[in-house]
């Protein structure tokens, strides 16, 4: 037990600063591992849509066959429900978002790379921006400035002194707070599961690998049965945080063209 107790005091888990806080590559300050691996998902959707889509066949297969169930997917579950009749219209912009988001995610479990791209809040932060001004600008453009503003903070049929508390809790969680959640909502998901697979793969590491002892390989085991674990869960969160933001995306746009739904 004493002996166990000195090998735990002199393990150290990996914290933010370790996990999160890369080197530029080359001297150059902007590039770091996150943004080669954002390049490198951009270039691997544009791949994979471009070889699916760009000589597609009557009857799918292969490549085309696979992206056209994604295709499928996001028209089916995240465009129509929100956006009604426009949702062809703006599908290019949510597939897009949900292949890249997935793929962003998917960095940190593939092996040697192990670093989900959205764990930097700067890219989850930039999309969701994005789909902010998109979210105004189709608002003010389909309903007037003013129109817009009103159906925001003044929904119809309630009593009018409510509009007095009701007004401006809108306005923040519309304009402020959505817009800070659309992002955060991402970036918190990818940055915890990467914190619990590096801290349970590094009990695992030490306790089998640098420290072996009967005391110790136990601990190392279940490190390594709990990194299984987490992996297989964080598969399954990577793809649903894909599907969130993408969702969240055509519910803001729909929520601009549509305000009476």
């Amino acid at each position: 037990m004493t002996a166990l107790t000195v090998l735990a005091d002199e393990f150290k888990a990996p914290g933010p600063q370790e996990l999160f806080d890369l080197p530029a590559i080359g001297g150059v300050a902007w590039l770091t591992k996150p943004v080669l691996l954002a390049i490198l998902s951009s270039i691997i959707v544009i791949v994979f849509c471009w070889s699916a889509f760009a000589k597609p066949k009557i009857v799918p297969r292969g490549v085309q066959n696979v992206a056209e169930y994604g295709y499928m997917f996001v028209r089916d579950q995240v465009a129509r429900p929100f956006l009604g009749k426009d949702a062809d219209r703006w599908m290019g912009l949510l597939l897009t978002l949900f292949f890249m988001i997935w793929v962003w995610n998917l960095m940190g479990v593939i092996p040697f790379i192990q670093f989900p791209v959205a764990s930097h809040i700067a890219f989850p932060a930039v999309l969701a921006i994005t789909i902010y001004v998109i979210k105004v600008y189709l608002g003010v453009k389909h309903q007037g400035p003013i129109g817009y503003f009103k159906n925001m903070m003044f929904p119809p049929g309630l009593p009018k002194p409510i509009y007095v508390l009701l007004a401006p809790i809108e306005f923040l969680s519309n304009m402020i707070i959505a817009p800070f959640t659309h992002a955060v909502r991402l970036f918190a998901n990818m940055f915890a599961g990467h914190m619990l697979l590096a801290f349970f793969s590094m009990v695992g590491f030490w306790f089998l690998f640098e420290q072996l002892t009967p005391l110790g390989a136990p601990i190392g085991v279940l490190g390594v049965v709990m990194t299984i674990v987490f992996t297989g869960f964080e598969l399954f969160i990577q793809f649903l945080q894909a599907f969130l933001f993408a969702m969240l995306a055509a519910m803001y746009i729909g929520n601009s063209l549509h305000p009476d739904h």
